[in-house]
């Protein structure tokens, strides 16, 4: 990798503003289609007279594809640029969504959701270092708000437009094929907008060296625990946002499909949540932060048991909150520690990330189905308890990994 003397972008310079824009929609379109198929999980069960756990597969597959793709994308990145690894990634995750709404079987349907999950692996794993890249430090934080707002506004968007699709037509290969539509105009604008990277060459980087920082980092307690902090906190908001569906549409609250859809708004409150933790963590410590977390999305998850429309909405409100406060501070603790090869240390942290969303949320389906929303809410605690038992010996640990641990840089 090569860094060029080109000045950093500043806010009102030209192309700050095509820098923002670009990446706010290719932010929506990642975790539109990411997530695409949750809210059709009981038309899947109903179309294909499978299991909730195995609808649930439509979701994890393509989580667990991206978790597998994302270091390999961000070395990609490395050698052939920034720009063109993103628009390829979107590129073929949209024609790889539109191809799993007309997938015959379920069998194909899995396979190529698997496959959309490795290509949006390009965007996560390359979006930051882009940003970073590509715009001054003082500037950095409201653009990366805004991408970060993308994901969150794709992640709630998507699921209401595939919602809605689905109610009024009651075809779930219309509601993907809908919301795959949908993102191949967010492509199209972010391939118009985007401007090439100015500050940064490809170049080759060594296999040798990748392994020697993944082993370092992998070598450092606190991060070691992070990294399962991500995984637990990820698995049990997944496994909760992949069946509430059913509590909901099932008696005594019987709701349509559209306005169980509108639920997912409740996703928006983490990009209030995230800004909110940061400050909060600067007065209490992460750890602190990271425990309450976890105790404002257990008592929502307790919450979620009662027979109430409101308290159950409320208690998904509260899990959310919790879980965004958490993966916030969780993910900036990684990005301290780590104090070489940030940006594959970040990118472990996000391989555990979605790693997470696929197990937590195949074996909540497993739970579902054996035991019902009871069980399920029960499963949600057990993951938060583990969280809990992960971080509380973290404030024991030395603030930085020890000199000779550390591997070559590879930033």
């Amino acid at each position: 990798m090569t860094v060029t003397e080109a000045p950093a972008l500043r806010r009102g310079d030209p192309g700050f503003r095509r820098i923002s824009v670009g990446l706010l929609f290719a932010g929506f379109t990642t975790f539109a289609l990411l997530y695409a198929s949750q809210p059709l999980l009981p038309r899947l069960v109903e179309v294909f007279a499978i299991s909730p756990g195995t609808a649930s597969l439509s979701v994890s597959v393509t989580t667990g594809g991206l978790a597998l793709a994302i270091v390999p994308a961000s070395a990609l990145s490395e050698r052939w640029g920034r720009r063109p690894v993103m628009l390829w990634s979107l590129t073929a995750a949209v024609v790889l969504g539109l191809a799993a709404a007309v997938a015959p079987a379920l069998w194909l349907l899995l396979v190529l959701r698997a496959l959309e999950g490795a290509a949006l692996a390009g965007l996560p794993a390359v979006g930051m270092a882009y940003l970073a890249d590509e715009i001054d430090g003082g500037h950095l934080g409201g653009v990366m708000g805004l991408y970060i707002a993308g994901n969150s506004i794709g992640g709630f968007g998507g699921r209401i437009v595939v919602s809605a699709i689905n109610d009024l037509t009651g075809s779930w290969r219309l509601a993907l094929g809908g919301i795959a539509a949908v993102s191949a105009a967010c492509l199209v604008v972010f391939w118009l907008v985007l401007p090439p990277s100015r500050r940064f060459t490809p170049g080759p980087v060594a296999a040798s060296t990748l392994l020697a920082a993944a082993r370092d980092h992998l070598a450092d307690p606190v991060l070691r625990r992070l990294f399962a902090v991500a995984l637990l906190l990820t698995g049990t908001f997944v496994c909760a946002y992949n069946f509430v569906a059913f509590r909901l549409l099932a008696p005594p609250f019987s709701l349509p499909d559209l306005v169980v859809g509108f639920v997912f708004v409740l996703y928006a409150v983490g990009t209030v949540t995230s800004s909110v933790a940061g400050r909060i963590s600067g007065r209490w410590g992460s750890r602190t932060t990271v425990l309450a977390a976890c105790g404002v999305a257990a008592l929502g998850a307790v919450a979620m048991l009662a027979p109430v429309l409101a308290l159950v909405v409320g208690g998904l409100a509260l899990l959310t909150i919790g879980f965004f406060a958490g993966h916030a501070v969780a993910s900036a603790w990684v990005g301290r520690r780590a104090e070489h090869a940030r940006a594959l240390a970040s990118g472990m942290y996000l391989f555990s990330f979605y790693v997470g969303s696929s197990v937590g949320g195949t074996l909540g389906g497993v739970v579902f189905g054996a035991g019902g929303w009871s069980a399920t809410v029960g499963f949600l605690v057990l993951l938060l308890a583990a969280t809990v038992v992960v971080v509380v010996p973290l404030g024991r640990e030395p603030a930085a990994p020890p000199a000779e641990r550390r591997a070559p840089s590879v930033e």
